[in-house]
């Protein structure tokens, strides 16, 4: 008898629980991000006390949220997306090849994921922020990545580190 291949593995491999296809759809959405240009951060703390899953700075400036999605029930339950347009000039939702695309609002943009990299089937409507609003957010995004960076850095002076 043969040796089992990978292929034949992976025909009898259970499917990936939401916690893992989650984690690989943000990879493949920064991946592609960072292909694309962008600085990325995840799960960042907006001013409205809401978490982006993803929130991508351009060199030009311009903020985008992706809303991670892992499955029709993970849509389903989640009902305050609407509010990241308050914090970006674009909004995707990233979801996993295993899950329906129709459910997603058309006037999103929409990205599929996996591990290795992420691809943009619609681009999302621009919603410019206001000037006030960018600087908040740009320096919101600046000092998170600063103290996650210290924390790798210098673990026990960062501590926890709140960026207000």
């Amino acid at each position: 008898m043969s040796e089992p291949n990978d292929l034949d593995l992976a025909l009898f491999a259970p499917p990936p629980t939401r916690p893992e296809e989650t984690l690989a759809v943000s990879r493949g959405v920064r991946r592609h991000l960072v292909r694309l240009g962008f600085a990325v951060v995840e799960e960042l703390p907006l001013a409205s006390g809401r978490r982006a899953d993803v929130m991508a700075l351009a060199a030009s400036g311009e903020i985008w949220i992706v809303e991670i999605k892992s499955s029709v029930e993970d849509f389903r339950a989640d009902h305050k997306w609407p509010f990241y347009r308050l914090h970006s000039d674009r909004l995707f939702f990233a979801t996993s090849p295993r899950v329906p695309l129709d459910i997603f609002p058309e006037d999103c943009g929409l990205i599929v994921a996996d591990t290795h990299d992420g691809e943009i089937l619609r681009h999302a409507p621009e919603h410019r922020l206001a000037a006030a609003t960018r600087k908040a957010t740009t320096l919101r995004f600046a000092r998170a990545a600063a103290a996650r960076l210290q924390g790798l850095v210098d673990p026990p002076v960062a501590g926890n580190v709140i960026v207000p």
